[in-house]
């Protein structure tokens, strides 16, 4: 089997070339100006933009693109296919369901939960309640 790359040159909308670095654990494709900590897993198909803070223990699925500016907290949990909008904030162990798509500045408070198939507008507050319900508001 050949050996992936470790570092991949991609071409973006403007026709400007960004670099990404395999990171390990899980083999995802980490910008050089992101912070992630070595034992954040970033899931191979997964990209994590510059600006992004993964803390210790995170981890982000395949397929997920962690924007600009976006904070995963320790221990949280983001599932496949998720896009975290810029400058989003998910807190220490909460859970992102598979599919989720966040519009910027959206904030998921420590140990909530997004469920599947979820569409969370700009600004957007993730509650955490008492038991495992869990209420999204949009703040004006």
């Amino acid at each position: 089997m050949p050996r992936k790359p470790r570092r991949i040159e991609v071409e973006n909308d403007r026709g400007e070339t960004i670099f990404y670095v395999r990171h390990q654990p899980g083999g995802g494709l980490v910008s050089p100006q992101a912070r992630v900590h070595e034992t954040a897993v970033v899931a191979d198909g997964a990209y994590v933009e510059a600006g992004a803070v993964l803390c210790p223990g995170s981890t982000v699925g395949r397929g997920s693109w962690v924007d600009h500016g976006v904070v995963v907290g320790a221990g949280a949990k983001v599932g496949e296919f998720v896009h975290l909008g810029e400058d989003a904030a998910v807190g220490a162990h909460a859970t992102i369901g598979h599919r989720v798509r966040t519009g910027p500045r959206v904030w998921v408070e420590a140990e909530a939960a997004v469920e599947e198939d979820t569409m969370l507008p700009e600004r957007a507050v993730v509650e955490r309640s008492r038991g495992t319900a869990t209420r999204a508001t949009s703040a004006a």
